[in-house]
């Protein structure tokens, strides 16, 4: 589904990414480990189109992405890829339900059909009498349950995870690992995660280990 060649990035004269190539097929789990500026993030982010290459070519679906104009990549990130972080950046001021929306909006769905869609998986994730409260109101877990549902309105083909458990306890992380492999199961979601939690990452399905810029 996701195809990376001969992937290079760079800021100033530190080479982050010295030549990546990753092929990842639909409905697994991919993490990705490695030492604290080995490289994680930034292949995260270029592989969900937050930033560029220097060089190397990202295909998905057998479609070149790497030449998008920046207004194409906006469309292609909104209909395509769902985005989880370790802090949940849901917007203070606004409900669950409202923040769950949010992408919808952006991609010009229609407030009802958004709204149900959005009610769905706040009701899959356990959170239907929470659906109007707002994050202040909203445990560790429960933030990071509505980021996913975030992530999920627009039945994307991937969700991107930037270490998502590394803000939780360990009951909430455990129930948010326990959430990705029942999203896999129960829809053949395609997850990629940068992870620290040696435990998840050897329950998932593959496990890219990145040092020095490079896959060993």
């Amino acid at each position: 589904m996701i195809k990376a060649e001969n992937i290079k990035k760079s800021f100033g004269s530190l080479e982050v990414l010295k030549g990546i190539n990753l092929d990842i097929p639909k409905g697994k789990i991919y993490s990705i480990v490695g030492a604290s500026g080995a490289g994680k993030t930034t292949l995260l982010q270029i592989l969900g189109t937050l930033s560029k290459p220097d060089s190397g070519t990202i295909y998905f679906n057998d479609k070149n992405i790497s030449s998008f104009s920046e207004k194409e990549l906006a469309n292609f990130r909104n209909q395509e890829i769902g985005f989880v972080f370790q802090f949940h950046h849901l917007l203070p001021e606004f409900t669950a339900l409202e923040n769950v929306c949010i992408p919808a909006f952006i991609g010009k769905i229609p407030k009802d059909v958004a709204e149900k869609r959005a009610k769905e998986l706040i009701e899959y994730l356990g959170l239907s009498d929470r659906m109007e409260h707002k994050p202040a109101e909203l445990s560790g877990g429960e933030k990071q349950r509505v980021a996913m549902a975030r992530a999920l309105v627009n039945s994307p083909s991937v969700v991107m995870a930037d270490e998502p458990s590394g803000n939780l306890d360990s009951a909430n992380r455990n129930e948010l690992h326990e959430l990705l492999f029942k999203l896999r199961d129960d829809f053949g979601q395609t997850f990629i995660i940068v992870t620290h939690d040696d435990n998840f990452a050897e329950q998932s399905d593959q496990i890219i280990h990145i040092k020095d810029g490079v896959i060993e």
